[in-house]
């Protein structure tokens, strides 16, 4: 499928790494496909004030300018998100992460999600959607073709100093090379191995 014809829907871990690496804009606008949130993440980031962070003032301003859409879960999407949150806590999610599954998978969209356990629940019970990191969406080439290397390098580390962005082991290499072996020792986000290449 074309990439403007693909959604992706991100769950709120995603739109802070966004809003930390200070040119949200600009990377949204170098993606071809759509982003997404639930009106459950925007919500929830509305009520997360840790930190002193506008994570939802942020994401009003690029809702606002088209840049994400905010998506309410339908009735298929509903009951799919009660059973991501009813169960024990080592199969359950918080509201965000299940709904943005929800959404994702009744939407047949691609989900942006961080967290390992929700990562492992989605490869467990959805095998077929197709998950990425927001790691993979600042690498990714058209983000790079936009921003140039020195603002991509930097906006990534801002994005793993003021939001500790989680790191997937398979990118860690590639953020090293990117952001330098000296800045790589001030993300503790960053897997141990790689903070002491």
């Amino acid at each position: 499928m074309p990439d403007h014809l693909l959604l992706v829907i991100a769950d709120a871990s995603v739109v802070i790494n966004l809003n930390a690496t200070g040119c949200a804009a600009a990377i949204l606008d170098a993606l071809l496909f759509r982003v997404a949130v639930t009106d459950v993440v925007a919500t929830e980031l509305g009520e997360d004030r840790r930190g002193g962070r506008n994570d939802a003032v942020l994401l009003n301003e690029l809702t606002a300018a088209g840049r994400i859409a905010t998506l309410p879960l339908d009735e298929a999407a509903a009951q799919l998100f009660g059973g991501l949150v009813a169960g024990t806590a080592a199969d359950t999610l918080d509201d965000g992460e299940a709904a943005s599954i929800a959404v994702a998978v009744t939407c047949g969209a691609i989900l942006t999600v961080d967290e390992r356990k929700a990562r492992r629940i989605c490869a467990q019970r959805f095998p077929g959607l197709r998950l990425l990191s927001a790691v993979e969406l600042l690498l990714h080439d058209d983000v790079a073709s936009r921003l140039g290397r020195d603002m991509q390098s930097n906006a990534v580390f801002r994005a793993l100093q003021t939001a500790r962005m989680r790191v997937l082991p398979e990118h860690a290499d590639r953020i090293v090379q990117l952001i330098g072996a000296d800045r790589a020792r001030q993300c503790p986000s960053l897997p141990k191995a790689a903070r002491l290449l």
